[in-house]
């Protein structure tokens, strides 16, 4: 690499200062990230795959290899690098060398095909896509209407499908010169596209600058406060962006990083066993099917190594097992946070915030509660959450080739996130989406508190909570349930418990058991889609049963 003129990111290990003494943290690049830690370490593992290790020397090198290749294919400054790659070492070189170019690295989820995955190529006008071939396929099938790309790049041997798209193998390109490059970008330089999950509508690229992308890796270590012994440890895809922070927090500080390519319940302790994991980025589903599986010996050998777990939500009932069970001493679900600006709220891992908060308002932002006129609301008081920042390039930077979508959610110099929550001493509460919040017998009701509730029923693997129809002034309620494997439990039953744990306004009058629910290829639960099915042939209605529910005395 080139001589690296930027001053040593200051440390980030400490405790965040209070507010009164709130300064702008370094301005930075994931290429000067990178530098500054082979220089520091260089043969300090960056990334264990699943036992094969890299360390920043090597993924240096390789990177820098991949550069001059991708340069010798035409690749520039400002350039779009579409990636379309499982878990493996070439996400990690293609990311790189595309912003050591000053290129932006554009990763897709794997599971998009057809018109998911025609949009977010085109949309971003890339030239050049580097994927899986197993992925190839998919991209002739859309070729046609990909007029910018030029050229793929294969990982895998062929022979190749026939493309009206020039395909050619990655390998032959991989480079070998590791001539020092010069550092052409800045930390406002855009570094990814993300795009968002498109519950609603064509997904949007969220610009990403260098510095953005490097401020979420120091607000990962304050949350986690990780030492160059820890090791963090996660199964979630590279192009998730929790995922992706992981990554930040560890480059940015020079750690070790973990990442295994799928999550399975019965390999779980062995995965983390294999790793030496500290620390775990862990997603919703997976806390409570770890917390309730069987015992196995690789379990009861690693009680008390992992010392915290992290992701959102967890219940209160899922943290005291997870503490008591496997002896994990912190187990954090308090932070909330969206691609266009992340964290807004967070906790150090020592701190023990308000139960059912998501954290304290994070240093880096401003953050309020407006009424639909964009008027502030005072403490305790629910509308919707706005934030700006505190200094440069430390959120997205806006909608790729979108300004009019911006300008929608970034009005009176705010960012709007259209989710609703409140604040109370400090704290923000996150309430629920505001196109799922309800209101039904004249209260407003939360699909996301009434959901949470429920994710302590034992036969209950996931749910949504949504209205029957087009939400109005008055809401039917509904829950779609998918049970777990060999659950018996029937809707009446169900409803029964409800009763008893839900106030009597949020209980749910119809209830219906499905195998699946709809989502998005991102996994996001489609709940348009589920209140235009509204009421179905296989939904059941407690009114109809006679079953009433009036207020408690």
């Amino acid at each position: 690499m080139a001589t690296i003129e930027i001053p040593p990111a200051e440390s980030i290990l400490a405790s965040p200062p209070e507010r009164s003494s709130y300064c702008p943290g370094p301005r930075d690049t994931v290429v000067h990230a990178l530098a500054r830690a082979e220089a520091k370490n260089p043969d300090r593992i960056f990334i264990d795959l699943a036992g094969t290790k890299y360390s920043y020397r090597e993924i240096d090198r390789l990177s820098t290899r991949l550069a001059h290749a991708l340069a010798a294919l035409g690749v520039q400054h400002g350039d779009r690098v579409v990636s379309l790659l499982d878990t493996s070492i070439d996400v990690f070189t293609t990311w790189f060398a595309a912003n050591k170019l000053g290129a932006i690295w554009v990763p897709i989820n794997t599971a998009y095909q057809g018109e998911f995955l025609r949009h977010q190529i085109s949309d971003s006008g890339t030239k050049l896509i580097v994927c899986d071939a197993h992925y190839l396929e998919r991209i002739v099938a859309i070729a046609d209407q990909l007029p910018e790309v030029q050229l793929v790049l294969s990982r895998g041997p062929g022979p190749f499908p026939s493309c009206p798209i020039a395909i050619a193998p990655l390998d032959e390109h991989r480079g070998n010169d590791e001539a020092p490059l010069p550092v052409v970008v800045k930390p406002a330089d855009l570094a990814t596209l993300l795009y968002t999950s498109g519950t609603t509508g064509p997904s949007k690229g969220c610009m990403m600058s260098h510095n953005y992308l490097c401020m979420q890796g120091r607000q990962q270590n304050r949350c986690v406060q990780m030492t160059a012994e820890d090791v963090q440890w996660t199964c979630l895809p590279v192009f998730h962006g929790a995922a992706l922070i992981s990554v930040l927090g560890c480059l940015v500080e020079g750690l070790r990083c973990a990442i295994w390519p799928r999550f399975s319940v019965s390999s779980f302790w062995s995965d983390l066993e294999q790793a030496g994991a500290t620390k775990a980025l862990l997603m919703a589903s997976i806390f409570p099917l770890v917390a309730h599986a069987p015992d196995t010996e690789a379990m009861k050998r690693y009680y008390g190594r992992l010392d915290m777990i992290s992701g959102v939500p967890i219940t209160p009932e899922v943290r005291k097992i997870w503490k008591e069970r496997f002896g994990v001493r912190v187990v954090s679900s308090w932070s909330y946070g969206q691609t266009e600006g992340v964290r807004l709220s967070m906790v150090g891992p020592d701190e023990i915030p308000p139960e059912g908060c998501a954290g304290r308002v994070a240093d880096e932002f401003e953050v309020m509660i407006f009424d639909a006129d964009d008027n502030p609301l005072p403490d305790g008081q629910v509308g919707e959450i706005v934030f700006r920042p505190r200094e440069p390039n430390i959120m997205f930077e806006g909608y790729w080739k979108r300004p009019e979508e911006t300008l929608k959610v970034w009005r009176n110099l705010w960012m709007h996130t259209g989710d609703l929550g409140r604040l109370e001493n400090g704290y923000l509460y996150f309430v629920d989406r505001a196109k799922d919040y309800l209101r039904c017998r004249g209260e407003n009701i939360s699909s996301f508190e009434i959901e949470r509730a429920f994710s302590a029923h034992p036969d209950i693997a996931e749910l949504a909570v949504h209205a029957v129809g087009r939400q109005s002034g008055e809401d039917e309620v509904k829950a779609t349930i998918v049970l777990r494997e060999g659950a018996t439990v029937t809707h009446v039953e169900m409803c029964h418990w409800a009763i008893e744990k839900l106030p009597y306004f949020a209980v749910p009058r119809y209830f219906e058991f499905r195998a699946e629910l709809v989502k998005n290829p991102t996994g996001r639960v489609l709940k348009y889609r589920l209140r235009e099915e509204g009421v179905t042939s296989g939904t059941w209605d407690r009114e109809a049963a006679g079953i009433e529910v009036r207020r408690r005395k």
